[in-house]
C-alpha cells in the first residue's frame, strides 16, 4: 500500500509543487504496535486538513504531493539523520535531540509516543517503508518538473498552532496568520518570497518571516535558486480555519481561505512562466 498521494496538473501545468507532508494520519500495522497514539492526540499533532486546503492546488496548474502517513510515523521536514539517541540508542548517528528527530519519542505536549526505544532494525524498517518514497517521489517530481519548465517552486505547505510561549516566559503570544520560512530569504527568489508576502498581505492577513519557524529539511535541503529550485515553507495560523478546542472546520473561514491559497498558486504558475529570469542562474 502506498502512502504517497501524488496529483498531476488538471489543467496547464505550472512549475509549481505543493508538497503536503504532515497532514496524513494513517499509521501502518508495520508499526503500529510501537506506538501510543490516540486519534486526537494524532490530530493534534498533524498539520490538520491543509490536505483539503491545497486539494484544488491541480486545477491551477500546480502538482500535488500528499502524505497520508502520521507524522508520528515519520517526520518527513526532518533529515534522515536527525536521530534521537534516547529514540534510537545504538544507531551510531545518534544525538541528543529534546524528543522529535526524523522519528518522535514524545508528542508535542511532551507525552511519551514510543512504547519503548527503537532497534536500528526498526528505525531503519521505518524510513525505508514511509520515509524514502516520499522523498524519493519529491526529488524525482521536481526534477522532472525543472527539467520541463526550466525552474521549479516548492511549497511547503504545514500549519502550525495560534499561539506559542514567549522565549523568557511570561505565557503564550499569538502568532502571525502566515509563517512564510525561506531560512533567510536564502532558499527562494527574492521575487517569489515578495510574492507570498503581498498576496497574503492584500487578503487581510498577518504575516511574519521565519518566526517561528525558518522553514525545515525540505526547505533547506530543495531551496537551491541559483539551480533554478526555489522552496518556500508555508505556515497557516490553524485559528484561522479550524476550531482548535475540537478540531473541528470552521466552514466559512476554510473556504475563504482556500481561496486565498488558489489564488496564490495560480499567481506563482503565472510568475514562474513569465519570466525567463528565474531559469538556472
Amino acid at each position: 500500500m502506498s502512502f504517497v498521494e501524488l496529483t498531476h496538473p488538471r489543467t496547464t501545468a505550472s512549475p509549481v509543487l505543493v508538497e503536503v507532508p504532515h497532514s496524513g494520519l494513517q499509521v501502518p500495522p508495520e508499526v503500529e504496535s510501537e506506538i501510543d497514539a490516540t486519534p486526537l492526540a494524532m490530530l493534534r499533532d498533524s498539520d490538520i486538513y491543509v490536505d483539503q486546503l491545497y486539494q484544488r492546488a491541480p486545477d491551477h496548474g500546480a502538482t500535488l504531493l500528499v502524505s497520508r502517513v502520521s507524522r508520528y510515523v515519520v517526520d518527513l521536514n526532518r533529515g534522515p539523520d536527525d536521530v534521537d539517541s534516547a529514540a534510537v540508542p545504538r544507531h551510531p548517528k545518534g544525538r541528543h535531540i529534546p524528543a522529535r528527530g526524523v522519528v518522535w519519542r514524545a508528542r508535542t505536549d511532551g507525552t511519551p509516543l514510543l512504547r519503548a526505544p527503537l532497534t536500528v532494525e526498526q528505525f531503519t524498517r521505518r524510513l525505508e517503508l514511509f520515509y524514502d518514497p516520499y522523498h524519493r517521489t519529491l526529488r524525482e517530481v521536481a526534477a522532472q518538473i525543472r527539467e520541463q519548465h526550466g525552474r521549479v517552486v516548492i511549497l511547503a505547505a504545514h500549519s502550525m498552532p495560534s499561539a506559542g510561549r514567549r522565549m523568557l516566559g511570561g505565557g503564550e503570544i499569538r502568532r502571525a496568520d502566515i509563517v512564510p520560512g525561506t531560512r533567510g530569504r536564502s532558499s527562494a527568489d527574492g521575487r517569489i518570497i515578495d510574492l507570498i508576502d503581498s498576496h497574503f498581505r492584500e487578503a487581510g492577513l498577518s504575516v511574519k518571516h521565519d518566526d517561528p519557524y525558518r522553514g525545515g529539511w525540505t526547505t533547506s535541503s530543495y531551496g537551491a535558486p541559483k539551480r533554478g529550485q526555489h522552496a518556500v515553507q508555508i505556515e497557516l495560523n490553524r485559528a484561522l480555519y479550524v476550531d482548535e478546542k475540537t478540531s473541528e472546520i470552521k466552514p466559512s473561514d476554510f473556504a475563504q481561505l482556500q481561496t486565498v491559497l488558489d489564488q496564490l498558486v495560480g499567481k506563482l504558475g503565472k510568475l514562474m512562466t513569465g519570466s525567463a529570469q528565474f531559469a538556472m542562474g
